[in-house]
């Protein structure tokens, strides 16, 4: 099947085109980070930094549990991150200039094996705290760096286009009253990627703390403030300056939490070298050792999409990948705080099964994911064997295990969401590996707002008017608040004893007193609070 999200020049092999395509989602990525074509970063573009100052979120995360996805970005090669022993004659034919010597591996089981830069991750292994999942991908794979992240990010089919993502979806649910009752703390924390979509709720909004990287984070964490106001040149320029960088720095109001938990704790552990993943690990190792309540994290090592000189380039990722990895659960359990922390690898795409005439591999299909943490329960390569024989019309890899099925493991059994949840979350229902060993302790069990049957959304009429559809499961008493984005009360719209059933409420009387823009609804129903953002024009 044509991929119709990739530019034809660029699937007809144009090398030109294809760095093209790479400096427009740049672009795209810069954009996002400033929160011009997206919802922006934490309380930034759609929400005034005001409302920070209101009482915290009614959702308070009651388990200890923690999620870190590491995001290989670029696609990473599965086949030279987990080696098919089991076929190591086709594996070493279709790649005769890269692929893994067997004499330079470590064994996984009797049929894969890892190279020797990856030697860091042997003692996981050995000691149950690792597993592979081979052959991940989805159905009709996009090679698109770009939207197939996003299909990874959003967890949507292929043919279906959703801004919002599957970890601020469920973000959206633990802090249903966000836009008017943010938490006192960063609900997620994400280092790099910008452009990606992973944190973002149905309306655009960013529900994490996003930072283009590892230095600005830790600019944060040291200092307090993103910006330095004082250094800066003693003329008019400098004073305009330090008065952009102050108001810059107020956005980030989670900056005194995070340094306050930053300086509770340190960090000892042997990253194996600096390089951007151990840096990024590292800060969010103090993090949680310093007793930051946030419970989802993503970070990222750039550089897989590996067209060139593989062997120069693919060998020192991985290498990062395991001394990071290694070096972050040493340093987690200095204060017993491993046992709370599952790691998971994603990718947009695997590479190729044949290598190019450049000594590198293009864009493929499915690859290996590894999760890492005490939470396994053991060791296990899991998934279906990679064919390198029969393969799709494009000569890549079938894949075996969706995605989505692991985040709806991760969800149900590490973040103990209930499966009507997980798969109202996700779309639909997705097959929960079991395998995996994963288990949701009842004692951290999250406190969910979610009550099957109720709903609520605006509509807008062709005219101009508001309308608020609520849908009650049961009787229950209703009362609908109207806010503006600095938290300001500005009107009850609804409260009445309301019987089950759809009702829909009306801001025509309101709306012609309001200037255009963007407000804040919040409705309390059955002793919860959700809020929603709505345009008035």
């Amino acid at each position: 099947m044509e991929n119709k999200y990739l530019p034809k020049a660029i699937r007809l092999g144009d090398q030109s085109a294809h760095e093209q395509h790479h400096l427009f989602w740049s672009r795209r990525n810069f954009l996002r980070t400033l929160g011009l074509t997206s919802g922006g970063s934490m309380l930034m573009g759609n929400q005034t930094v005001q409302a920070m100052n209101m009482a915290n979120a009614l959702f308070e995360a009651q388990s200890d549990r923690k999620l870190v996805i590491i995001r290989q970005k670029g696609g990473n090669d599965g086949l030279n991150m987990v080696i098919p022993d089991f076929d190591y004659s086709t594996y070493k034919g279709k790649r005769p200039t890269i692929a893994i010597a067997q004499s330079n591996t470590w064994k996984l089981n009797d049929k894969f094996s890892m190279p020797n830069s990856t030697i860091a991750l042997k003692n996981s292994w050995d000691s149950g705290k690792m597993k592979v999942i081979n052959s991940v991908g989805y159905p009709n794979q996009n090679l698109s760096h770009f939207r197939s992240s996003d299909i990874w990010d959003s967890a949507s089919d292929s043919n279906v286009e959703d801004d919002s993502g599957w970890l601020g979806r469920m973000l959206d649910n633990c802090f249903p009253d966000f836009a008017v009752n943010p938490p006192a703390y960063p609900p997620a924390i994400q280092i790099g990627n910008a452009g990606s979509i992973l944190f973002n709720n149905e309306t655009d909004t960013r529900l994490a703390f996003s930072v283009a990287n590892a230095d600005l984070l830790f600019q944060v964490a040291t200092k307090g403030e993103l910006y330095d106001t004082q250094d800066v040149p003693e003329c008019l320029f400098g004073e305009q300056l330090s008065f952009i960088r102050t108001i810059a720095n107020q956005t980030f109001k989670y900056a005194e939490i995070i340094q306050e938990a930053y300086n509770q704790s340190d960090s000892n552990s042997d990253y194996g070298g600096f390089n951007q993943l151990a840096q990024s690990l590292s800060l969010v190792a103090r993090l949680i050792r310093g007793g930051l309540p946030t419970q989802v994290y993503m970070v990222t090592i750039d550089g897989h999409d590996t067209h060139a000189q593989q062997n120069q380039r693919h060998p020192a990722l991985m290498r990062d990948l395991a001394n990071s990895v290694k070096g972050f659960f040493e340093d987690l359990a200095q204060d017993g705080k491993d046992s709370e922390v599952l790691c998971c690898t994603t990718s947009e795409f695997g590479r190729r099964i044949e290598q190019n005439a450049s000594g590198g591999t293009d864009h493929g299909a499915a690859a290996p994911v590894i999760l890492f943490g005490e939470g396994l329960n053991g060791n296990a390569v899991l998934g279906k064997d990679p064919d390198l024989i029969n393969t799709d019309q494009a000569d890549n890899l079938i894949y075996g295990t969706d995605f989505r099925s692991i985040y709806a493991t991760l969800l149900e059994y590490w973040l103990c969401l209930s499966p009507i949840l997980v798969d109202q979350l996700l779309g639909q229902n997705f097959s929960r590996l079991d395998e995996l060993g994963i288990q949701c302790a009842p004692t951290t069990h999250n406190k969910e707002v979610f009550i099957e049957g109720f709903s609520h959304e605006p509509r807008y009429s062709s005219y101009g008017d508001v309308l608020i559809y609520v849908e009650l499961p049961s009787i229950t008493d209703v009362q609908i608040d109207l806010y503006s984005l600095d938290g300001k009360s500005l009107s009850t719209l609804f409260h009445d004893h309301q019987i089950m059933g759809i009702q829909a409420i009306s801001l025509d009387e309101i709306r012609r007193r309001l200037s255009p823009g963007i407000y804040v609804y919040r409705i309390r129903a059955y002793g919860y609070a959700w809020s929603k953002k709505i345009r008035i024009i």
